[in-house]
């Protein structure tokens, strides 16, 4: 099975508000990632519009041809924005507003009201939801019992110590993914994986349905251009 590459274009947003105009055109890389064969474009809205901003969202939402896919912490305003958007995926993070970027899963188990509640609030407006998760069968049972559709392991762990002892790094990962299958939860992966660790990580997990990245995506980009870097990719998830 060949997974799905979301191509978070969080960074270019990042570039493009850095000189105050609209360059690089956020849209038209999103559109040429999907004409380059990328399977979908991830951003994450923070509240302080750092790199995505919320009024770029419907103008993503219009031109993406393939899957739109929203992260974010569910506060109020987030909700009310997928509300308005209707994103193909949202994957809800656990992240403090200032956090600089996600560095850990949802506690499942702590948070099932919460997450509930949230999770049916968004699959009414047709909205497939996925967890960003830690790989622990307990998290991932309370997942399911969330009423969620997908997971997303988060995969700094694996990635930033993968020349240390990946097969031990992706143990963790490997059980979890095939735990998801037997209780029935999609399995989505993103966190620092890149063109050195992603065809390992795909090979030890045979049901990953889609990886994010952004980080790497943008930095392999300077060194190989756009076209050269969604190949490349691509073909490690085949």
């Amino acid at each position: 099975m060949s997974t799905k590459l979301s191509i978070n274009i969080n960074k270019i947003a990042l570039l493009r508000n850095s000189r105050g105009n609209n360059v690089p055109d956020i849209l038209k890389f999103a559109m040429d990632c999907e004409a380059f064969g990328a399977d979908g474009i991830t951003v994450h809205p923070r509240p302080d519009e750092r790199h995505i901003k919320y009024n770029d969202l419907h103008e993503l939402k219009r031109i993406v041809q393939t899957e739109l896919n929203i992260e974010g912490y569910p506060d109020e305003k987030f909700l009310q924005m997928i509300e308005e958007v209707k994103p193909h995926q949202c994957t809800l993070v656990p992240d403090a507003p200032d956090a600089l970027t996600s560095d850990n899963g949802w506690d499942t188990i702590a948070h099932e009201h919460q997450l509930t509640e949230v999770v049916g609030r968004i699959q009414k407006q047709g909205v497939r939801v996925s967890l960003f998760i830690n790989p622990e069968n307990k998290y991932l049972d309370a997942a399911k019992k969330i009423n969620t559709e997908r997971i997303e392991f988060y995969t700094g762990p694996y990635a930033h110590l993968y020349q240390t002892d990946k097969e031990r790094l992706v143990l963790p990962f490997e059980q979890a993914a095939k735990h998801c299958m037997i209780i029935g939860l999609g399995v989505n992966a993103g966190h620092d994986l890149n063109l050195e660790n992603l065809a390992f990580f795909k090979q030890k997990l045979p049901n990953l349905l889609e990886v994010s990245i952004g980080h790497a995506f943008v930095r392999d980009c300077l060194y190989y251009g756009l076209e050269n870097v969604v190949s490349m990719y691509k073909r490690l998830l085949k």
